[in-house]
Order: C-alpha cells, then structure tokens, then sequence
C-alpha cells in the first residue's frame, strides 16, 4: 500500500481522539482557555450530558475578529512562541490543538467579542466550524468575552460516539471537572446547567480560598479540615523544588473514603495526577486511619515553572518534577507537621435516651486522692483513695466532673513527660510509680505499657476500668474512653519506631537454650535469606535447618517479657512475606518493611482486652498518651480515643 499524507480533517480527528475522550474533555479544554483568557466568570451550560450541546461563555479578554480563523487552526496559539517557552509553561493551555480537535468531530461556533488595553470592541464577531468545513467570519452580537458552542458532539465519527455512556454518566463527569478547576479558581465565579435546571452556582470569593474548598466539599466537613501551609525558601545552595509554597486542608480521619476521589492535589493550578504526590499525602495518615481508606484532602503548590514540565501528556492531566522526591518530602512535611500537631480524638454525640433515667441506681467507682469531689477521701495504699458517686440520682455524675475540671487545668501530663525523660531505667528494669498525694508506691513490670515508664506525678484525675478493656478518665472540658489494647499498641509502635528507625539500633535479642523450629512452605524458605537483614533489625535468629524448616535461634527480649510465642510471631511473619507484605530490595523498601513488622510486635505484645490493670498502669498508661505522636489512633488507624463532651452530657440530663 503506498504512503500517502493525511487529510487535515484526519489528523485533527486523530488528535481529537487524544484529547478529545468525552464530552468532559471539552468543557476542560474551553473552560481551561477562559481561565487563561483572564475570565471572572464561567457559565457553563450542557445537554444530553454534553452529546447534544456544550456552551461555554466568559467574560474573558476575547478573540479579535481577524484571529477568529486562526484559532481553529491546528497547533495555533497565543500561549507559547518558542521552544524555550516549554521549559516554563504558566498557563492551563498551550498545545493549540484544542479547538481545531473539537470542530472536527462537532458543529463548532465561537462568537466573541475581544478586550486589548482596555479598550472592548463595538461588535462581536462569529465563526462557525463543521468537520473541515469553516466559515467567515460574521458580525454578531454578544457581551464582551467569548461563547463557545459544540453541538452534536462526535455526529462524523460514529464508533466514538457509539462508546459514550449514559447522559447521567456523561454528565457526571462534567461536573465532577468543574468542580475540581473550580477549587483552585476561588476569584472565578462557575456555573453549571443541565438540560435547563441549575445544577451547580459557585460564587467567587478570592480572598478567602478555603470558603470554596468547603463549598464543594460540604460545609459539613468544614470542622473537620485541617489548614496547613508550607513556604519552602529559595536557596542557592540546593536545587530543585526551591521557593515552592504549599498550602492546603487535611480532612481528619474519620472523613476517609473508600477511594482517593476525594484527593484533590494541583501543580500551579493545574489538578495533576501524580503517584508520587498521592503516596505523600496517603503517608502523611500513617497509622491514623485504616490501610484501605483515603483520606480527603486539598493539596496546593506554587512553585517555580522551570521545575516542572506538564508537556508529558496529551490531556495535560500528569506532570513531572525535575526534583520528585523533594516535593514529596515537603507535601509530607506541611502534612504531618498540621496532623501531628491537632488533637485528632474523635468526639462522640450520644443518640436522646441512651443514658439511664436518674435513680436508676449505678455507682461510679472512681480513683481520687483529693476531697475535691465531696466523696469520701480513702487513706494511703494501693488505691490511693476511692469516691463513689451516689445512686439516687446519676446527674451527680456530671456534676462531679465540672467540680473536677477546674483542678485539672494544671495538669496535662507534662510533669509526667518531664520525668519520662530523665528518668528511663535499663532494659529489663521495673519501673517505679510513686504519688506526691495519695501516698502509694508500687512496682510496674518492665515494658508495661511501652517500655520504663518513670515517676508519675499525679493530680487527681478520676480513672475507671470497665470491664477490663476500657479507661473512662477526663480532660478539661469532655469524657474521656480509652481502648486500652489500641492505645498501648500505638505507645509500644512509638518507641520502638524510635528506637530501630530512629536511633538505628536494632533490638535486644535472647538466645534460645533449644531453637524454636517452623515448618514453612516452600516459597517461605526461599525467601527467609532476603528477610535476613529485615529480622537482624527486629532482634531475630533464623536460618533453615531442611527444605522446609526454620529455626528460631534468637528472639527480641521484650517478645518474651510480652509473653509472645517465638513460633506463632515466625509463622505470622512468614505468611505476610509469602503474601508479598514485606520488601527488602532497597533501604527505602526495608524501612516500609520495618514498619509494617514493629504495626506486628506492637499488636502482639500490647495489653488486650480483658486485661486487668492497677491504677498504677492505668495511670502510666494515660500519662503515655500525653507523651507520644499519633496518640489519638493505633498503628492500623482505629481511635484509641474517644471524647464525650460536659455539653452533650449535660444536654441528655436537659441542662
């Protein structure tokens, strides 16, 4: 078959094909050249989910009559002028290819009227565009700025048109778009019709971006966003991502969907698809929510033009860095600093009725070393003093702890934390607990809960242990419920992420009089060499002792204080490795690794449910909470925490 050259109409319908994949695609490419053309406003008004009609106006700087055929011309525009100016684009359009795509394959009209220096033309002027077939250009009439209509949308290509989906779904699309160029446009006021009604009108609000992410993402989220920003200083010295600014909102973790739709991230304006940008923000909520959820969030960055190239992609939807892991490090960075900074407790509302009427006839046991309460104040010993509510009437019971409050604005635990620091025994020691009030003093088993604990300096703070599983304490202004399991979990996670990534130091390991021996299927034993410096980090011993058999020779001390069967960790260990869990091909791989085996011995040798507690390790317990990161959630993401607040209290006894 001879070589022939392609008929223009043919290759703008294959560029079509690159660019132009549904009716979504062309409101981006027309809604994207009114934002570079300076509009305010943006209407947007569609049919049949855009098959029928698309409209497009704004009030935008225009198009002079005599470019109006010029702009329908392939690779023609006003955006870029050499091959330098690719290497710092700043605007959301620059290919030309755009309007020359969509008018071959739908009946095009551009009407518009053109503003330059300040001056708007008397008339507007019109062109029309069918497949190849252009028309002159026409006076008409219209407002200053452009309309773009597209009717009939893939009426010369059939096949195309035949993989449309639904209106509904086409649709869909549509304004899911409007609504992400709308977040990062606060200063544009959009709106949005659908076969005659109006769906969506978002006013402008320029100075206050945050207002707009909320109106799109609900106002019911609002409380629940998290404001960070991050300006990352120029600097001579380094190269890369220099002088980029970060701003943007961390939904808190309860607001985590099922997908990553609600991620909305953009590179100087443009929403962008990046791996490397959603892994930061996934591992910014490490350990704060579960492993399968996404967070909802809003990540902005301004950052130099030269450091990034967007001329990657036909649709223009991905991006590359000339610094990749830089950016990553400082969305991480503006992340995790807000999140690890917040109180991330999640406040519960009790349903009308779900208290007990007064007089129902429970009694709180609570431990109190003051008469602060009124209650009876017990002596010295273990108990440092017992108060018991009365029965006759349970509204007592929030009396008490407003009585309380006031006593306990002094003491958040920094005492405590102070004297965690100076005070750390050995590995393998007891630590000491002793109150300057209640007179108690008392031996805690080392590593419980997380390691030595120091001296604790107690106010009197009311702790109760319900049904061995649970510790309902106070704060300033709310009740508190503490899962005791998820909580000591996250304190041991804590510590021992500081002790073998932190410090570097691998574990303290015991040698085993017998070797404990696994069996293994044969894919595990192929891999235990590779987990070798995995294990070495932990504080374990193992190497095959026949095809399928591995023997345990050394095993992390604290695993034995935590009474952890040396057996049923290996094994544990083994399947997740069979299951592609762990990867050791690098020192970025074996730190991932790392942290998804000390999330194991965390859960393992944590307290569980059903464990009896002193007070003294309630009490240790509680001041650990104050005193390590992530406090509010354990390793997999389940709330440690939980906050009852005076208010809603008060509200169910109809205060």
């Amino acid at each position: 078959m001879p070589i022939r050259k392609l008929s223009l109409l043919l290759i703008n319908q294959i560029a079509a094909g690159e660019v132009i994949e549904r009716p979504a695609s062309v409101v981006k490419e027309l809604v994207e050249n009114s934002l570079d053309a300076g509009a305010r406003r943006v209407d947007v008004v569609v049919e049949e989910g855009g098959s029928r009609l698309i409209r497009i106006s704004d009030d935008g700087c225009g198009i002079p009559p005599d470019e109006l055929p010029l702009a329908l011309s392939p690779h023609a525009t006003s955006k870029i002028q050499t091959a330098e100016d690719l290497a710092a684009i700043a605007t959301l359009g620059f290919r030309g290819e755009a309007l020359a795509s969509i008018a071959s394959v739908s009946r095009l009209r551009i009407t518009s009227r053109a503003t330059a220096d300040g001056v708007t033309a008397e008339a507007a002027a019109m062109i029309e565009a069918t497949g190849d077939q252009v028309s002159d250009v026409a006076p008409a009439a219209g407002a200053p700025g452009t309309v773009m209509e597209v009717r009939d949308l893939f009426f010369n290509t059939p096949a195309r048109r035949k993989f449309m989906r639904a209106a509904s779904t086409e649709f869909g699309h549509i304004h899911d778009y409007l609504l992400r160029i709308a977040m990062v446009n606060p200063h544009v006021a959009f709106r949005l019709e659908h076969n005659g009604r109006s769906v969506r009108e978002l006013p402008a609000c320029p100075q206050n971006r945050r207002q707009r992410c909320v109106d799109i993402l609900g106002g019911e989220v609002d409380e629940g966003l998290l404001e960070f920003e991050h300006i990352d200083p120029p600097s001579a010295e380094r190269s890369g991502a220099s002088g980029a600014r970060i701003w943007g909102l961390a939904g808190l973790p309860p607001l985590a969907r099922a997908t990553s739709k609600f991620q909305y991230v953009y590179v100087n304006g443009r929403s962008v698809k990046d791996r490397n940008l959603q892994h930061a923000v996934k591992e910014a909520y490490r350990g704060l929510m579960p492993p399968d959820k996404q967070p909802t969030a809003v990540v902005m960055i301004d950052m130099d033009p030269h450091e990034v190239d967007v001329n990657v992609h036909p649709t223009k939807a991905e991006v590359r860095f000339r610094n990749p892991q830089q950016v990553h490090g400082l969305v991480l960075t503006a992340m995790r600093r807000e999140l690890l900074a917040s109180d991330l407790t999640p406040n519960v509302a009790p349903a009308p009725g779900s208290f007990p009427a007064p007089g129902s006839g429970f009694r709180f046991p609570i431990s109190d070393s003051s008469s602060a309460s009124g209650g009876t104040s017990g002596g010295g010993g273990a108990s440092g003093g017992k108060s018991e509510i009365p029965p006759e009437d349970v509204t007592a019971f929030v009396d008490y702890f407003k009585r309380m409050a006031p006593a306990q604005k002094g003491f958040v635990y920094s005492e405590v934390k102070k004297q965690l620091e100076s005070q750390t025994p050995a590995d393998g020691e007891t630590s000491k607990l002793e109150t300057s009030g209640g007179g108690f003093r008392g031996e805690l088993p080392g590593g419980l809960p997380g390691g030595a604990l120091g001296q604790y300096i107690p106010a009197p703070t009311p702790m109760l242990q319900v049904r061995n599983s649970f510790v309902v304490t106070q704060d300033d202004d709310a009740l508190l419920i503490v899962d005791q399991h998820a909580l000591h979990e996250r304190v041991m996670f804590e510590e021992l992420s500081q002790r073998i990534l932190g410090q570097g130091r691998p574990l303290e390991s015991q040698r085993l009089l017998m070797p404990v021996v696994v069996e293994a299927s044969a894919k595990q034993a192929a891999m235990v060499e590779e987990l070798t410096p995995l294990l070495e980090r932990i504080g374990i011993e193992a190497a095959m002792i026949g095809p399928q058999r591995v023997a345990v020779h050394a095993f992390p001390t604290f695993l034995f204080e935590r009474h952890v069967e040396a057996d049923d960790f290996m094994r544990d260990l083994l399947d997740k490795a069979e299951e592609g869990k762990f990867d050791t091909a690098d020192a970025n791989a074996l730190e991932e690794a790392l942290h998804k085996v000390i999330d194991m011995m965390s859960c393992k040798a944590a307290v569980k449910a059903g464990d009896k507690l002193s007070d003294a390790e309630l009490a240790a317990l509680l001041a650990k909470r104050e005193s390590v990161e992530r406090s509010s959630n354990c390793p997999h993401g389940r709330p440690t925490t939980l906050r009852l607040s005076l208010k809603d209290l008060e509200r169910q006894f109809g205060r």
